[in-house]
């Protein structure tokens, strides 16, 4: 293969964002009285949007739509203050984009976080020069696995679906490579099990970064 675009997702893919979102969405449920969780359960809430996200971590009684967006905005303040406080980029990711990048490939980011946070997040671990496109949920635009996030970014690099491979950490990433026509790989290393990349039908399954290369 000859690929000329890989688009990644960011969280649990890019980035370990896990402890970060954990914490924030605590916060907002403890402003309001409603309980926390551990950190495990948020591997299973994320992955759809913030709106999602909260609407999860809620008690179901008290998922309706009033309460979820006056938590959101609670999330979204500290989370903009906070993000970067535990995220680290996952082992071999730097070294991955650099390789890539110095092999002419075009480098993008398609994710369900809100846009300023993805576009803050990835110029802070990853500056400016790196990625071609990064595109985080903008309200106008369907959340994946609606594949609108992933044309978007095939037509503003000019790239065919043949031409480019998608890279995420779960279902929500595998169906969305699927509806898009693109080749999927699905990372071992983020916040889903590898089962579930697996019945959602990725291509391949890596457990290191350095591994994509071989699909390229």
């Amino acid at each position: 293969m000859n690929k000329k675009l890989v688009i990644f997702d960011l969280d649990g893919t890019l980035l370990n964002t896990i402890d970060d979102l954990a914490v924030s969405a605590n916060y907002a449920l403890r402003q309001h009285g409603y309980p926390e969780h551990d950190l495990p359960a948020y591997r299973y809430f994320v992955g759809n949007g913030i709106t999602k996200l909260i609407e999860r971590a809620l008690p179901e009684a008290e998922r309706c739509e009033p309460t979820i967006l006056q938590l959101r905005e609670e999330f979204v303040g500290y989370y903009q203050r906070h993000k970067t406080d535990l995220t680290r980029p996952y082992p071999g990711i730097p070294e991955l984009l650099s390789h890539l990048s110095a092999k002419g490939i075009q480098l993008a980011v398609a994710s369900n976080k809100y846009h300023q946070g993805t576009v803050e997040l990835i110029r802070h671990y990853f500056g400016t020069d790196l990625f071609k496109v990064v595109l985080g949920q903008r309200g106008h635009i369907p959340a994946k696995p609606d594949p609108a996030i992933v044309y978007e970014i095939l037509h503003l690099t000019g790239i065919t679906p043949a031409d480019a491979l998608y890279i995420g950490d779960s279902g929500v990433d595998m169906q969305t490579a699927r509806r898009s026509g693109i080749t999927s790989i699905g990372v071992s290393w983020g916040f889903r099990p590898r089962q579930e990349l697996t019945e959602n039908g990725a291509c391949h399954i890596v457990d290191r970064p350095e591994e994509i290369i071989r699909y390229l």
